[in-house]
């Protein structure tokens, strides 16, 4: 029997199209680049670095024109994996990476610019991004000016701490990475600003500290004691706040002395929390109010969010006044420098929200029965929609706005 009809015809159509096939990895490089550079999401610029080595060197590793990422949760560490989930609460996605520098033994102490403040007993402190893996020194938990002494083999005593009473205390290397630092801010983001500034809330007297990028030391504000609720920069210097909303001003930014204003609102600022945010241009004061409760199975305190409040700075009267809504704005606060988006950058976000994390306690997350203090506060009705949170161990969750650049 001779070969069916169409046999000599689909052999020569499928020559012809494996004569047309194309070797996509050989594309020019410069219709590569045009394709990079319209990418409009960060997810399918990774993906398209990821192809293969001409793709990546046709897409730069500092995507400029891309928007600002949604904020991911960064979920905590499983105790059998160094791959850290990552949550995006807009689209639902859970992102893995491999982050073996936040590991157990490191204490987060922030993030800002969608890079991860580090923590570890060693002394050392640094700035990692989730997504590169770039890394960036700061100088160390010995390098405070209120650290006298630093030795290593002083077992449970290695750190030797002045007090602003010029009293002498010790502190044992895990006391020191995980209460010294309260938070850990930073001016710009580094891809944009080599010579950043770093600021930190210092936890058992309320001092602030800063220091700038390549340099040693820290830099202790001794004016601005316990204005340790809050600080954000917001402008051309970091603004620090205290319990009652009363700002200090800290410009860093000319000579070895840091300029210090005052603003003595004058106002009875309720909530168990303040956080200062910048809201395009807008300085909002956030207070959170936690309901305590007594876990008695468990003979813990545990907390809770029940609201929040927001105020914005007039500058006119130098006072806060009371917002009863955020528009078109959504707020991220916990351990994070505060964030704001507007919704309608983002579809299917709804605005007049907040986004938070529990950042006061880690006894919630020793209890069999606690959960994690983490949701979306609606300020129209006071509501609050709970977000995902697991594994539940002491490295609560935190928000971080993922970057290249």
């Amino acid at each position: 029997m001779g070969p069916a009809p169409n046999a000599s015809h689909h052999q020569s159509h499928s020559s012809q199209l494996m004569s047309n096939s194309i070797d996509w990895a050989d594309l020019p490089p410069e219709l590569l680049q045009t394709i990079a550079t319209n990418l409009q999401t960060l997810a399918d610029y990774i993906r398209f670095r990821a192809v293969c080595q001409n793709w990546r060197l046709a897409a730069p590793i500092t995507p400029r024109q891309l928007p600002l990422e949604f904020p991911w949760l960064m979920l905590p560490l499983s105790r059998s994996s160094n791959r850290r989930g990552f949550f995006n609460p807009l689209t639902g996605n859970l992102h893995r990476l491999t982050l073996p520098e936040a590991s157990h033994s490191r204490r987060r102490a922030g993030s800002s610019h969608g890079w991860l403040i580090l923590i570890d007993e060693s002394p050392s402190i640094f700035l990692i991004n989730p997504l590169t893996r770039d890394k960036i020194t700061l100088p160390p938990l010995s390098a405070f000016p209120n650290v006298t002494k630093f030795d290593f083999y002083s077992i449970g005593r290695e750190y030797t701490i002045r007090s602003p009473e010029n009293d002498y205390y010790y502190c044992n290397l895990k006391e020191m990475r995980d209460s010294f630092i309260k938070k850990v801010i930073l001016s710009h983001s580094p891809y944009d600003e080599s010579n950043f500034f770093a600021f930190s809330i210092l936890n058992r007297h309320e001092n602030l500290a800063y220091c700038k990028n390549g340099h040693d030391s820290w830099k202790i504000i001794d004016e601005a004691r316990s204005y340790g609720e809050d600080a954000i920069y917001f402008g051309d210097a970091f603004y620090a706040v205290d319990k009652f909303g009363s700002i200090a001003i800290c410009d860093v930014n000319y000579g070895d002395m840091p300029m210090v204003k005052y603003i003595n609102v004058g106002q009875q600022i309720d909530g168990d929390m303040q956080y200062l945010v910048d809201a395009m241009g807008d300085l909002l004061l956030v207070s959170r109010y936690l309901d305590f409760e007594i876990d008695i199975e468990h003979y813990l305190e545990v907390c809770k969010t029940v609201k929040f409040r927001v105020y914005r700075f007039d500058w006119n009267t130098q006072k806060w006044e009371s917002m009863a809504s955020l528009g078109d704005k959504v707020l991220f606060l916990g351990e994070n420098s505060s964030l704001a988006l507007l919704a309608s950058d983002y579809p299917g976000c709804e605005g007049n929200r907040i986004y938070f994390t529990d950042d006061y306690s880690g006894t919630n997350y020793d209890s069999i029965a606690g959960d994690h203090d983490v949701g979306v506060y609606n300020l129209e009705d006071g509501s609050i929609e709970s977000l995902p949170c697991y594994p539940r161990n002491l490295h609560w969750p935190i928000w971080i706005t993922p970057s290249l650049c």
